[in-house]
């Protein structure tokens, strides 16, 4: 029995990647405002692509429960160009569910993810693709060129994520890295082989391997609107992040109980040395009640770390579906058939 999956047939080259095709895979929640201004982008960018390497293309928009006319824009939508699927979730399951119900729903080989909110230029999409096709690689992600338009708390936040997140880790999760990359046709089938229902995209596009490159960007100011990601929001991801893909704060809490051990038997010494020493007596009221409670306070941080990770067993355990889709709609570009019929009459001559 085999314990791994060999995807070693779906490697690419410059030579078949058109036949294999690209799918745009788009998250949106609450983006009516700006939605067509983004499929206009992306239609640009799929005549760029088709003129270029020869590739067609297709966008799955996948609509994660929006409360707006974000769906009603989405299935108004005209497939110039690519070829158009709008998947329509039955409540707002979250942004990792949604990518990967882009990924479940993607039609041809390769797939790039990018954010609804215009934040990920699609003009550097073709210099992602042109990594794949004719660089070779497997994974082609973006990240964020530099944070000096951020506070100093952020910065120290992000990177302390990443360092706790990275501390033992075989495969280190890049900096900085953000959802905007795109994978190629095997990486794609590795990633579906994953069964975990709670997902980290970032930590699993990295860990999967294969031939990896970074491609640094600025962010665009988002065309409409703002961000829905408060900072509770931002450390619940993190916290979700941290215990689905690590087992950093384990090994964290782990350390902390072996220092306060450590540090509580010096003190024992300490106090043996004391009364050894001089005879007196140690008054034990302050130093007793200030123990108990840094005892208890780390015994219950750690319970809350263990807890974390048993919720996460109950969670798999319970194998409910990561996802339902309430809608699904597709239309086909008018290109590609007349393509095929040209085809087929030069095939004839």
């Amino acid at each position: 029995m085999m314990l791994g999956t060999d995807v070693s047939s779906l490697t690419t080259t410059a030579a078949n990647a058109a036949a294999q095709g690209l799918s745009i895979v788009v998250p949106v929640y609450n983006e009516a405002a700006g939605l067509e201004l983004l499929h206009r982008r992306l239609t640009t960018l799929a005549s760029r692509l088709r003129q270029r390497f020869r590739v067609a293309c297709e966008v799955v928009y996948v609509d994660d429960g929006s409360s707006d006319a974000t769906l009603k824009i989405a299935q108004g939508l005209k497939a110039d160009s690519l070829d158009i699927q709008v998947v329509s979730l039955s409540r707002n399951f979250g942004k990792e569910a949604a990518l990967m119900a882009g990924l479940d729903h993607a039609r041809r080989g390769a797939v790039l993810f990018m954010d609804g909110d215009g934040q990920h230029p699609p003009d550097l999409a073709e210099q992602l693709v042109g990594h794949w096709i004719e660089g070779g690689y497997d994974v082609v992600y973006t990240a964020k060129a530099h944070r000096d338009n951020e506070s100093i708390p952020r910065r120290l936040a992000v990177h302390g994520f990443y360092a706790l997140i990275n501390w033992g880790a075989r495969q280190k999760i890049p900096e900085d890295a953000g959802d905007f990359r795109l994978l190629s046709p095997r990486a794609v089938a590795a990633l579906k082989q994953l069964p975990e229902r709670n997902r980290f995209f970032k930590g699993l596009a990295s860990w999967i391997g294969f031939r990896q490159i970074r491609v640094d960007y600025e962010p665009a100011p988002r065309t409409h609107g703002v961000t829905t990601f408060s900072f509770m929001r931002l450390l619940g991801l993190s916290i979700e992040g941290l215990t689905s893909f690590s087992v950093a704060p384990l090994r964290f809490a782990s350390l902390l109980g072996v220092l306060l051990a450590s540090f509580a038997f010096l003190f024992g010494l300490s106090i043996l040395w004391e009364v050894f020493t001089t005879g007196k007596q140690v008054p034990g009221y302050p130093s007793l009640v200030v123990g108990l409670m840094t005892i208890g306070g780390v015994q219950l941080i750690m319970i809350g770390i263990v807890g974390e990770y048993i919720g996460k067993i109950l969670s798999e355990l319970k194998a409910r579906p990561i996802y339902f889709v309430a809608e699904h709609s597709s239309k086909q570009c008018a290109e590609e058939p007349a393509q095929a019929e040209a085809g087929e009459r030069t095939a004839a001559e």
